[in-house]
């Protein structure tokens, strides 16, 4: 049985992956209803499974680039 590798995330990768967006904006992101929700909650902030970031922030892209097109 092979094992599997899970990448995760903290708010700091968040915010490189999302261009360098303050803390407290990033906060603000991650505390939408519709961002992934953290798999921990540690004492240093939480984190995320970085395929889940990277889901969400491909149907933002979409979303953006599906909107361009209609104006």
């Amino acid at each position: 049985m092979g094992t599997r590798k899970l990448s995760l995330v903290g708010s700091h990768e968040i915010r490189v992956r999302l261009g360098w967006l303050s803390r407290q904006r990033v906060y603000q992101i991650t505390s939408r209803a519709d961002f992934p929700r953290p798999v921990a909650e540690l004492g240093q902030g939480k984190i995320w499974l970085a395929a889940d970031i990277e889901a969400w922030c491909a149907q933002r892209e979409a979303a953006r680039a599906r909107q361009r097109k209609r104006t």
